[in-house]
């Protein structure tokens, strides 16, 4: 293998529904420092039916180049003709770095695209950065989240990573820019690992996303009981929020685990972050830390929460949130008589 015959960045594009998927914005933002800071071209690889309206705005995003895999086949995601589309046209382009958002499209994908290409992958990163000699940096937690690896791929490309959604930042829209849109027909072929599909059942309700709230009421085990959480509740009404969780209050049942904020939850960027009876374990901080403004309500002053937040009140979160609901109401009901 020659590693300089590896030139650029590919993205791999999700969507769902025909939807494009956020953390493909995402990355498309991160993609397109990392191909500016090498010098190379930014790839968008996006398998999908009936999906060549999105290739503007992927350009918008950031992309060069916009490959369009186009085949009822993937109108639906299955892991075979999925990799072997991801697979040609990583042969095709040659990228030195790929990204993949670590969803569960992402995180089924890529392991099976890094085997067939012989290469290694990094999961769950927290940060990509390039050093001088054109090595991707990929950093992650491990051993629980205790430390922060950063991990190199010295004798193999393409440098393969999946990122958590919520990590990355998008780069501002810019509907002047222009980029090169590719039709590619792939040749599937039908061998034992295909499955079919026969029927996709959703869910009646729709859940809210706590990655796409703007305000994020999250209690842990300090809150105490399910039943407790109503206070969160009532306080998310008020101020048009979402309600989360820390992975004690998960585990202990109060919350569902779509709602956990953390390493082993969702990584989540609001503008504004009530931590309320959390004590701001690592594991915890690394989901939320990146919160525009973050307010902690906790019984122990000494607490890690308060090293990350911007506002703090020792206390007992039963005993503050009425009053802070209380005057939220009082604000809210000024509006409506004005």
């Amino acid at each position: 293998m020659n590693l300089n015959d590896y030139k650029g960045v590919l993205v791999f594009v999700e969507q769902r529904s025909n939807e494009i998927q956020n953390v493909s914005l995402e990355l498309l933002g991160k993609g397109r420092k990392i191909a500016d800071e090498l010098g190379v071209s930014l790839i968008a690889a996006l398998p999908g039916f009936q999906v060549e309206k999105h290739a503007k705005l992927l350009v918008e995003y950031g992309a060069d180049k916009v490959i369009l895999m186009d085949n009822k086949e993937f109108e639906i995601f299955t892991t075979e003709p999925y990799t072997q589309a991801v697979v040609e046209v990583i042969g095709n382009e040659m990228p030195e770095v790929v990204l993949f958002g670590a969803t569960s499209i992402g995180r089924d994908l890529a392991p099976r695209v890094s085997a067939r290409l012989a290469t290694g992958l990094t999961a769950d990163c927290t940060s990509l950065e390039v050093d001088e000699s054109r090595m991707l940096l990929m950093t992650r937690p491990a051993f629980g989240g205790n430390i922060m690896a950063t991990i190199v791929s010295p004798d193999h490309r393409p440098q393969m990573s999946t990122v958590r959604p919520g990590v990355m930042t998008k780069m501002e829209r810019d509907s002047s820019r222009q980029g090169e849109i590719v039709k590619l027909d792939i040749k599937l072929e039908k061998n034992s690992q295909f499955v079919e599909v026969v029927s996709v059942v959703k869910e009646t309700a729709e859940k809210m996303d706590i990655q796409e709230a703007n305000i994020l009421i999250s209690g842990g085990r300090g809150i105490g009981s399910k039943e407790n959480f109503s206070l969160l509740y009532d306080l998310a009404d008020e101020l048009g929020g979402l309600v989360s969780a820390s992975r004690a209050a998960v585990d202990s049942g109060w919350m569902d685990h779509d709602r956990q904020v953390g390493q082993t939850g969702k990584t989540v960027r609001p503008d504004l972050y009530l931590a309320c009876g959390i004590s701001g374990a690592i594991q915890h901080v690394a989901g939320m830390e990146e919160a525009e403004l973050i307010i902690a309500i906790n019984k122990d002053k000494g607490a890690p929460i308060f090293e990350v937040s911007d506002l703090g009140a020792v206390g007992d979160a039963h005993k503050v949130l009425p009053y802070v609901i209380e005057e939220i109401k009082k604000i809210n009901a000024s509006k409506h008589v004005e």
